[in-house]
């Protein structure tokens, strides 16, 4: 697989592709926000595997006629859903907080993608981080290539 054409081919329910499809690979924008309202079960056999409780973060307009709002949130942990869907990569992309979502002390796990995105813890520093819906937070590149 070479370059964002490949990538993109792989990528569903892009909020505007001219933007998020570029040459290192593909920006992915938050769909969700969630707090962990009561906890989840995980046990050796998985025969008592429990979801957590999640609970949406509401948004907020900053003016009554904005289309997107913002999600203010403490820091902490929460959960973050993507817009996007993947398809079914022919070969694992990295899956990687962008530089932007790091540097205003927010973060969530890298990892090796290929069937599905799942729903990805989100660490926020203690003073805490504003995201406006559809935001791009994170980057799906193939793999081999770090951290633009």
């Amino acid at each position: 697989m070479s370059g964002e054409h490949a990538l993109a081919e792989y990528v569903d329910n892009l909020v505007y592709e001219p933007v998020q499809v570029h040459d290192h690979g593909i920006d992915l924008t938050v769909a969700a926000v969630y707090e962990v309202a009561a906890p989840g079960r995980i046990d050796f056999g998985g025969d008592e595997l429990e979801d957590a409780d999640l609970e949406p973060v509401p948004t907020e307009l900053e003016a009554p006629d904005d289309e997107y709002g913002w999600w203010s949130i403490d820091g902490g942990q929460y959960v973050l859903q993507h817009n996007e869907f993947l398809t079914g990569l022919e070969e694992p992309a990295q899956l990687q907080p962008r530089n932007e979502l790091l540097a205003r002390g927010g973060s969530h796990p890298s990892m090796q993608v290929r069937d599905h995105l799942p729903l990805m813890p989100l660490s926020v520093a203690d003073g805490g981080l504003e995201i406006k819906e559809n935001a791009r937070v994170s980057a799906l590149v193939p793999i081999g290539d770090g951290p633009r």
